[in-house]
């Protein structure tokens, strides 16, 4: 098993590592590039098409894998899900590229959204139980319900991983740790071939990272997009329970939960671009991007092992709850400051 794990993660990373520079190069000699601007932290224009060396080489890790034989217990939908992912990436790249060169409005994005994610369900990606959270036990979820919850984690997810996206780095960081969470669980449940999946999106975002590091020689821009949905997906490809998700990415989604409900309590779209998410207040407070980014990386390494050790039910009902508050507390101290 593995010279397949080594496999799967040296072909995603070579993949980025070889089309980052050059979609570097492209962007740069087609002028596509982001311009500096007020609401901005850099200060010379910068490509931002990150989302196509990723997707490439994401797919690229994915396929390898049907070549391999199937490890653990076998799924009969796992081949039709694995192809809804690549199909659903493949599409947010290309829209996200679209987004990145000419910065479309929020409807187009929404709708791409939606249908990647319509797509995934239709692929058999559905939440069709959730953990009771007193004792772990499973919840099934009637049909309808299970397909508007997934059509919501998707989206979400989408959209949180799209918000976080204000230092370099953050994003790209936040994912690989997050996927080695959803590696690792796969593999304590011994889901071998589907432990690949996860593999593949932190050799393609560590090959990314290491241009989009600060300071950053390309910008993630919608490839954030595509993050998110390759999280959403594979975290309910591989069956982790929603409390782990959540934990994991616990700070992102309150914050961008917190800042929604901001907006909307002052009358403005919820989707409107400000400087109020954490990481903008950190920067501005005076740390620096590279300490903002590792205070993130640290937080979800801890959340994340949290997710791991603590067991289904009451723990990490509790963990959850106590994290939400404790963030919520310090979203509040700093919107006052």
């Amino acid at each position: 098993m593995t010279p397949y794990l080594l496999l799967v993660f040296a072909v995603a990373f070579v993949a980025a590592l070889v089309l980052t520079p050059f979609t570097i190069r492209l962007a740069r000699r087609l002028n596509w590039l982001d311009q500096p601007a007020p609401r901005r932290t850099h200060q010379i224009p910068t490509p931002r098409l990150g989302g196509i060396p990723l997707a490439v080489a994401f797919v690229a890790g994915i396929v390898l894998t049907f070549a391999f034989p199937r490890f653990g217990p076998i799924d009969e939908n796992e081949r039709p899900r694995v192809i809804g992912l690549c199909v659903g990436v493949l599409i947010v790249a290309v829209v996200g590229l679209i987004d990145d060169v000419r910065e479309l409005k929020a409807a187009p994005l929404f709708t791409m959204q939606l249908g990647v994610a319509l797509i995934a369900i239709a692929s058999g990606v559905i939440i069709q139980e959730i953990a009771s959270p007193l004792d772990g036990s499973p919840i099934k979820l009637p049909d309808v319900v299970a397909i508007l919850f997934t059509l919501f984690w998707i989206v979400g997810m989408m959209n949180t991983v799209n918000f976080l996206d204000g230092v370099d780095g953050l994003v790209g960081g936040v994912t690989v740790i997050a996927s080695v969470i959803l590696f690792l669980h796969n593999f304590k449940l011994t889901q071998y071939s589907i432990a690949l999946l996860p593999l593949a999106l932190i050799g393609a975002t560590l090959g990314f990272l290491i241009f989009n590091f600060p300071p950053a020689k390309i910008f993630l821009g919608s490839g954030a997009y595509v993050l998110g949905f390759a999280l959403a997906v594979l975290a309910i490809i591989g069956g982790a329970k929603m409390a782990t998700a959540l934990l994991a990415l616990g700070i992102p989604i309150l914050d961008v939960a917190w800042q929604i409900a901001n907006r909307l309590r002052v009358r403005r779209s919820p989707f409107a671009g400000d400087r109020g998410h954490l990481h903008h207040r950190l920067y501005d407070s005076g740390l620096s991007m590279r300490a903002i980014v590792l205070v993130y990386y640290l937080l979800t390494a801890a959340f994340g092992a949290l997710a791991l050790i603590l067991p289904s039910g009451i723990p990490k009902t509790i963990a959850l709850v106590v994290i939400g508050g404790g963030a919520l507390a310090v979203l509040a101290r700093l919107r006052r400051q």
